[in-house]
């Protein structure tokens, strides 16, 4: 079952919701204000069943791989987001694989949409916290 992870546009609070079954399209409300204008954001992923150095022995054994990532490439960034993944049954949002997709072709994200993605808020604010 999946976590999403959403943001108040209201409070700006920033607060996951643990899927049991399909949403059909709905948003929920904030825990905070009870506002029903929160948007998704892009979550961090997990990866199972491997330590975080069998991950990074693959990546760094793949000498394209880590020239592509030394020279700022998004293509290589790309594939070393996938191979993070590989292994994990959750889904990811679509914003991510439109992202993913773009970089695939070579164009690197602006600082806006990663900031939009990973649902960042401005400093000072306590928007932060978990509920």
């Amino acid at each position: 079952m999946p976590i999403y992870e959403y943001v108040c546009q209201k409070c700006r609070h920033k607060f996951s919701i643990l899927v049991r079954g399909p949403r059909n399209g709905e948003t929920p409300s904030c825990p905070r204000c009870q506002s029903p204008e929160t948007r998704k954001v892009f979550s961090t992923f997990s990866v199972r069943g491997r330590t975080d150095r069998d991950v990074y022995e693959n990546i760094l054994e793949d000498p394209q791989l880590t020239r592509g990532m030394l020279a700022d490439d998004p293509r290589a960034l790309a594939e070393w987001n996938r191979r993070m993944s590989q292994g994990t049954d959750e889904e990811t949002a679509p914003e991510y694989e439109e992202v993913l997709e773009s970089m695939d072709r070579g164009e690197a994200p602006s600082p806006e949409t990663l900031q939009g993605l990973k649902g960042e808020v401005p400093a000072g604010d306590d928007a932060d916290e978990e509920s």
